[in-house]
């Protein structure tokens, strides 16, 4: 089965010999897996598993905090387009850690406002919160 996984952030992986794809939709966390049923479907701020073949045909593991968008099955083809696609490999939980904490305390500013609250300013605080807690869950699948 053939993934592709592309980002906005211009991080990609793509690989022809898949075994099966992990990911989180807004309903369910779903497998897939070769003559997977066609399926059109959002996915969810969270940690994707791939188990994919090298060029010497072992079986392999790469883990993803991915970033919503969309999943798209079919033909034993699967691509997925997010926001964001961090490779386990690359993450940087010291730096999730600190965006966690920061989205928190711009929600409580925004939330506490005397003021008329900026919901644009709100959804961009709770989507850094989204987005660092999918790396933190990634991590954790390194410990």
């Amino acid at each position: 089965m053939e993934l592709k996984i592309l980002s906005f952030s211009w991080e990609s992986f793509s690989n022809k010999n898949v075994v099966s794809a992990t990911i989180m939709t807004w309903i369910w966390e779903i497998t897939i897996l070769e003559d997977h049923s066609p399926l059109l479907t959002s996915v969810k701020p969270s940690t994707m598993y791939v188990i994919y073949k090298d060029e010497k045909w072992t079986e392999k593991r790469d883990d993803f905090a991915i970033w919503k968008w969309v999943v798209e099955i079919s033909n034993n083809s699967v691509k997925v387009m997010a926001d964001m696609l961090v490779d386990i490999e690359d993450l940087d939980t010291d730096a999730a850690e600190r965006a966690r904490v920061k989205a928190v305390e711009l929600m409580e500013k925004y939330k506490n406002s005397k003021d008329k609250v900026d919901m644009e300013k709100f959804i961009e605080a709770e989507d850094m919160l989204l987005k660092s807690i999918a790396q933190l869950k990634l991590s954790d699948t390194m410990k």
